[in-house]
């Protein structure tokens, strides 16, 4: 799998990388009151954008959504039923699961040690045990994650080669998602464990995630903001959190096109690729520009349903912490959603679309922007929500999607 559009130097990558850990420590420096402003929003970003008090559990999933998880299943309602028995019978949710922690995580494209898989995979894990606790309510799972969770942060130290960036952002994302559900309801994890489990996502993953590249794809920069605000929100870094909110309404409007836009996408912010010729090469070929189209459809919808998925990660993230991304693009959201869904589920893709052919490869995806858009702003996505229906109960896609049918299917639950 190679999802950049253009290779990373290496000279250039280390330079950055020490620039953005620069720039995550002074960040830290602010959230905690050690530097000036002691944790109040710069000048350039709108008085609000970050909440005054963090909302736990708030990222991805909401303490009100795992409760309704828990009464559904409880009751032995569908799909929640199905979807946590499948989740509750695979290899994450073992009881014996043993994480494999290393101390450098070196990822090369489409290739990597084995720590690669190990990383994301344990990722996952945590967060999966985290989920069976909140559910069963059996301390075991709460233990085994918190257990994963102190074994990478007692170990990884860097991430390298050319997919450090996607890397850190699909294990810091999950790894986010699983420490904001044991740190605000599990009291046993002993507060320097937490410590250190915060200083790993500053020092091993935030100065990856939060590096620019404009001109990869789009769902790179994606993943990498899910990530950043994710750890922002259980960091409760000010800084991060607006710069998270600062990035997705950038890169979202450059990666899903609507009329609205005009005759031509808007390009990725801060980038090399302005021209209509550049940014038909950008776009995989694509000329023609219609209500929906993403810039990875003609690559194919494997991308398209990454970047569908963390645009609604980072947005129900912001919701759950009172700022409604999902309203600023919801024209936007929906027409990409219902455009890939339609196509996914078989429609004949015309000659104007990727020269009539697709590669109907989406993933898990669409669950937590169809709860969203259609539980709680009662928008119509009959493509969408056939797609969701036939792909229940959602599993997980081995790298940052995971269980989305349990917690976000029929789940419009208030903050």
């Amino acid at each position: 799998m190679n999802p950049r559009h253009k290779p990373a130097r290496p000279r250039i990558r280390a330079a950055r990388r020490a620039a953005a850990l620069t720039v995550v420590l002074l960040a830290a420096a602010v959230a905690t009151g050690c530097g000036s402003g002691s944790g109040t929003p710069r000048s350039d970003v709108p008085p609000g954008t970050a909440p005054e008090h963090f909302r736990h559990p708030g990222v991805v999933v909401g303490g009100a959504q795992l409760a309704a998880v828990r009464r559904h299943v409880a009751a032995g309602q569908e799909p929640w039923k199905s979807a946590y028995e499948a989740m509750s019978a695979g290899a994450y949710a073992a009881r014996d699961y043993t994480p494999h922690p290393a101390r450098t995580v070196a990822c090369a494209s489409n290739a990597g040690t084995d720590a690669c898989v190990a990383e994301r995979e344990d990722a996952i894990a945590a967060y999966t045990q985290a989920l069976m606790w909140s559910v069963s309510g059996d301390a075991a799972y709460a233990r085994r994650s918190v257990a994963i969770m102190d074994a990478w942060s007692e170990r990884v130290k860097e991430h390298t080669r050319d997919d450090a960036d996607l890397q850190t952002a699909w294990a810091g994302s999950t790894w986010a998602r699983a420490a904001e559900i044991a740190h605000a309801g599990y009291p046993a994890w002993p507060g320097p464990r937490v410590q250190r489990f915060k200083w790993m996502l500053r020092k091993a993953y935030l100065p990856e995630v939060t590096s620019k590249l404009p001109d990869y794809n789009g769902n790179w920069e994606l993943a990498m903001t899910d990530a950043t605000m994710s750890v922002a929100v259980f960091l409760e870094d000010r800084a991060l959190y607006e710069e998270a909110v600062r990035r997705y309404r950038a890169r979202v409007p450059a990666y899903f096109y609507p009329a609205s836009d005009g005759a031509l996408p808007k390009p990725p912010p801060g980038g090399t690729v302005k021209s209509a010729d550049q940014l038909a090469t950008y776009w995989f070929g694509q000329r023609t520009y219609r209500d929906g189209v993403g810039q990875e459809t003609c690559r194919n919808f494997l991308h398209i349903g990454y970047s569908l998925a963390a645009t609604a990660h980072i947005a129900e993230t912001a919701w759950h912490q009172g700022l409604d991304l999902y309203r600023e693009e919801a024209d936007r959201l929906t027409a990409a959603l219902e455009f890939h869904a339609r196509y996914q589920l078989g429609a004949t893709a015309p000659r104007w679309l990727c020269g009539g052919q697709v590669k109907r490869t989406m993933g898990p995806d669409v669950e937590a922007a169809l709860n969203h858009l259609r539980g709680r702003m009662h928008r119509s996505l009959p493509q969408t929500e056939k797609l969701a229906e036939r792909q229940r109960p959602a599993g997980t896609d081995d790298l940052f999607v995971a269980w989305e049918t349990l917690t976000h299917a029929g789940n419009p639950t208030p903050v």
